[in-house]
């Protein structure tokens, strides 16, 4: 989908790299950014703004390498994925000189092993992905993955699982213990029987409805990303996100810098614009994760800054997803094209 920032006609998006100037197109998580945030760049720099979503990292890979090369300036990457988006020559760099607000960065967040020094991408927010249970449907104990993996049978037919093979392959894989690009053969049997036997009693696959079907109770438990857990309890859904006792993903989402970005100083200003403190807090106020920029906690509303989903218990294991191997890849991608059959 495209959100159109101005009133410019959609022909004028589409423009020839020559005719850039002044103009800005992203890729982005849906539901992810506040319009107005996006309202306030475009006016304080008179840049026109456009921006096309995603529901998952391995659609903005998709979709990117389908796509013309230079059609996008920024895109907002999962950890895991800016590193594969590298080796595919995707990205393009940057010296810190050229961001202002470089040096707001929280530190631990600078030489990070996906993008080390920062030379492509800067932090945007980060989070967990684990699953959330209505409380009034299942009354019983919210510490396993078991909950999505062996429903019980008050949860049977009513889960819905994220449509995204990283983060659904990378659950089922803490639960039964195994590690993840795992090239061995009787632990991939285990990881493929596991997914095809639980997807009975799964309702569904979906990432941009993993909030409004917990919402709405079309799902009783849900895998979940923890802001899309905050905004759904938010919007009156009797649910609570679940810590498991095998672990959760801890995933870090990233500004990119695209090769061949026709407006390359208009994507650096942005850049910058979501390293200033009040706006990376705009976008936490927003998505209710966690900002990766210095000093946003003034800017923070207190429900966000308190909520459970980000604020884990100490002691819960997270996990990274992993970057595999191409040729172990390859049978990760087999197992999750044979899941998907006929769902």
């Amino acid at each position: 989908m495209k959100t159109i920032l101005t009133s410019t006609a959609l022909a004028l998006t589409l423009a020839s790299a020559s005719d850039a100037e002044g103009k800005l197109s992203i890729y982005h998580w849906f539901e992810y950014i506040p319009q107005e945030l996006l309202d306030t760049f475009a006016a304080e720099y008179d840049v026109e703004v456009t921006m096309d979503t995603f529901d998952s990292n391995e659609a903005l890979l998709a979709a990117l390498k389908a796509g013309k090369p230079g059609e996008y300036d920024v895109a907002v990457s999962g950890d895991y994925m800016v590193q594969i988006m590298a080796d595919e020559g995707m990205l393009n760099t940057f010296e810190p000189s050229e961001l202002a607000n470089f040096g707001n960065i929280q530190d631990q967040l600078v030489d990070v092993s996906f993008d080390p020094g920062r030379k492509s991408s800067i932090p945007y927010q980060w989070g967990s992905t684990s699953f959330s249970v209505n409380k009034e449907v299942y009354g019983g104990p919210l510490e396993s993955l078991s909950l999505i993996f062996e429903p019980p049978a008050e949860l049977k037919g009513k889960v819905n699982v994220l449509d995204t093979s990283g983060e659904t392959l990378t659950l089922a894989s803490l639960y039964l213990d195994i590690p993840q690009c795992s090239s061995d053969r009787d632990q991939l049997k285990a990881l493929n029987t596991l997914v095809q036997t639980a997807k009975a009693d799964w309702a569904s696959f979906g990432s941009d409805v993993a909030k409004d079907v917990l919402v709405s109770g079309d799902a009783a438990a849900g895998m979940i990303w923890s802001g899309f857990s905050a905004k759904a309890r938010g919007e009156g859904a009797p649910i609570e996100y679940v810590f498991p006792k095998e672990g959760m993903i801890v995933w870090m989402d990233n500004v990119v810098l695209l090769k061949d970005a026709p407006n390359r100083e208009n994507a650096l200003k942005f850049m910058d614009f979501l390293l200033e403190p009040e706006n990376a807090a705009a976008v936490t106020n927003y998505a209710q994760y966690t900002a990766g920029v210095k000093g946003v906690e003034a800017f923070l509303d207190p429900e966000v800054a308190n909520s459970p989903e980000s604020n884990p218990p100490e002691g819960v294991k997270g996990v990274f997803v992993e970057a595999c191997a191409q040729d172990v890849q390859e049978m990760y991608d087999a197992i999750w094209t044979n899941l998907k059959k006929l769902a």
